[in-house]
């Protein structure tokens, strides 16, 4: 399905940060990022994707914090106030 046929059907843009320990050591913490369209506030697809997580990736989960978009629209989007180049 596209992105904005899902967005009609009710999915949002939902971005999960995702904190884990590192499986050698398991005093420190690495972060993922994981984004898809799903359903809030049932999540469906970020829960299939967390069992998914636990039961074949060696990082024990930490904390899981997630945000979403409501419907994205064009005039969501603007332009550069600057341009130019870095040297």
């Amino acid at each position: 399905m596209a992105d904005f046929e899902k967005q009609m059907n009710d999915y949002r843009l939902t971005t999960a940060q995702i904190i884990y320990h590192l499986p050698d050591h398991e005093n420190l913490l690495q972060e993922f990022i994981w984004q898809e369209y799903d359903l809030a506030p049932q999540y469906p697809t970020l829960h299939e994707f967390l069992d998914f997580w636990s039961a074949k990736i060696e990082g024990k989960l930490h904390s899981v914090y997630v945000a979403r978009q409501e419907i994205i629209t064009p005039s969501d989007h603007r332009f550069a106030d600057w341009q130019g180049t870095l040297h």
